[in-house]
């Protein structure tokens, strides 16, 4: 039970990486610290402290919800309740594979983005940490579908095992910024990352989408009782 339990917190953790929300503001960052900064130590501190700051905040976002989740002690009507989110959520994600943008997506607002850009102008590594948590929490449209499923299904023991994988959970989630951050820094151009971005985000998103259904229906399997998470 304990090996399909990891192998879905990494399948999961590794779809829900790859991400465009979370690679896009990245690039954005990328392109501001090596416009305000010719030293490019300043890429790897700035960066690597952003990426701590949305490891963190994740993470403790993550203990949260699986704390509360416990303690509420889910329900079958919830258990359905939240299937039928993560399934719907998936099905957003799906459709933009075939109409990208069109009616409503799982993406950062306009607004939003126009302030993290604002924010990169002039970023420091203090300002790199503040705004960690900051796109930790307008980014969540885009990850917190996979991330609901994963916490829902650690839930039913709140014990150190549960802890463990929210650490190796995360840590898969960041580790495409550290090697988006390393790319750069040896070489890549933040534009190159951004037209890989945008050439297949498409496709992670069709790929987000099928997880996440599949992912919503072992939970309503579980939720009724057919199998157990």
């Amino acid at each position: 039970m304990e090996e399909v339990k990891f192998l879905t917190v990494l399948i999961t953790a590794l779809i829900d990486s790859i991400n465009p929300c979370a690679i896009g503001v990245l690039v954005i960052l990328a392109t501001a610290i090596l416009s305000l900064y010719e030293n490019k130590r300043k890429l790897i501190a700035i960066g690597f402290v952003y990426i701590g700051a949305v490891y963190v905040s994740y993470l403790l976002a993550g203990l949260g919800l699986v704390y509360f989740l416990y303690k509420i002690k889910i329900s079958n009507f919830i258990g359905i309740a939240v299937a039928v989110v993560v399934i719907i959520l998936g099905l957003i994600e799906m459709k933009d594979y075939f109409w990208y943008g069109k009616g409503f997506s799982l993406k950062i607002s306009e607004s939003k983005m126009q302030k993290i850009k604002k924010y990169t102008e002039n970023i420091t590594v203090v300002g790199a940490i503040i705004l960690g948590f900051f796109v930790s929490a307008v980014e969540l449209p885009c990850t917190g579908g996979p991330y609901l499923a994963i916490t829902t299904i650690l839930s039913k023991n709140f014990n150190p095992t549960a802890f463990y994988y929210l650490l190796f959970y995360n840590f898969i989630f960041v580790l495409p910024l550290i090697v988006i951050i390393l790319a750069v820094y040896i070489g890549v151009s933040a534009a190159q990352v951004a037209n890989w971005k945008n050439k297949n985000k498409a496709v992670m998103r069709l790929v987000t989408g099928v997880v996440m259904v599949a992912l919503g229906v072992a939970l309503f399997l579980n939720a009724i009782g057919y199998i157990y998470l």
